[in-house]
């Protein structure tokens, strides 16, 4: 991430300081999620996602964009095509809210109210801090999963709720008129956590857990209909590879600049 940001500077550092102002705007789209559950990274499950943002352009090359996102995502392994997620029969739903600083490079000069540079496709990187709280469906109720330790975690360790994660997209920008433009993107975040779905390592000790935790952490635990699926120390999940989140939709937004007007003498 720094080399990344050393890149842009360097690379911005060539052209004019120009073209420095200020937009806001919202956004709409959907939210992709992919993980243990839809780990064949399909599409075909959309879930709604909206936001607002401000973008400072430094110059007519690189911006910095701060946005604010909400996001629903789901998944469900009866979806899958693979026979051990089919059998293992989890299942999630969970609110994501985002919160994200990202540098944007715009491979076109890009300025506002320009005949000539009014359009480009443009790189984005930054981090983003992230609020998850991932639920199942139980007997006609949403549960909250991490309370539960359905892999046994101890109370007290179970995984965290608010992390950070790593923001990278791209896009395409390009002006209505001077005030107004559009921006279209896909931007996704890598994410530092495998608990984005609840599921990540092996099945506990069921006996250990329905002690510990009852009898419905033991049901959201193991769901599969065969009974050798959820023996202690199966593989439920592979903790090997993080989740990852991905933002795509299209943006509306007002430049705050002042309009440029010729000056006469």
């Amino acid at each position: 991430m720094k080399k990344l940001l050393v890149l842009l500077l360097l690379v911005s550092s060539l052209y004019s300081a120009e073209a420095q102002d200020w937009e806001a705007g919202v956004w709409l789209g959907t939210t992709y999620s992919f993980g243990d559950i839809n780990s064949e990274y399909r599409f075909d499950n959309p879930d709604i996602g909206f936001g607002i943002m401000s973008r400072f352009n430094f110059n007519r090359r690189l911006s910095l964009k701060v946005s604010g996102s909400f996001g629903q995502t789901s998944g469900d392994d009866i979806l899958s095509g693979e026979p051990f997620q089919s059998q293992r029969n989890l299942s999630f739903r969970t609110n994501i809210y985002d919160g994200t600083a990202q540098f944007e490079f715009n491979f076109l000069k890009y300025e506002h109210g320009s005949d000539e540079h009014n359009f480009t496709p443009y790189l984005m990187g930054g981090m983003s801090v992230f609020w998850f709280n991932p639920q199942a469906e139980y007997k006609g109720q949403w549960v909250d999963l991490q309370p539960l330790g359905t892999e046994g975690q101890f109370r007290g360790n179970e995984y965290n709720l608010i992390q950070p994660a790593m923001a990278f997209g791209g896009g395409f920008k390009f002006d209505l008129n001077y005030k107004w433009s559009i921006n279209l993107e896909v931007s996704s975040r890598f994410l530092f956590t495998d608990y984005l779905d609840d599921v990540s390592g092996l099945y506990p000790d069921l006996e250990d857990l329905e002690e510990s935790r009852g009898g419905r952490a033991v049901a959201l635990s193991d769901r599969s209909a065969n009974q050798f699926l959820g023996e202690t120390g199966r593989q439920r999940g592979n903790s090997q590879d993080n989740d990852m989140y991905i933002f795509a939709g299209f943006t509306l937004a007002y430049n705050f600049a002042a309009v440029k007007c010729f000056r006469f003498y």
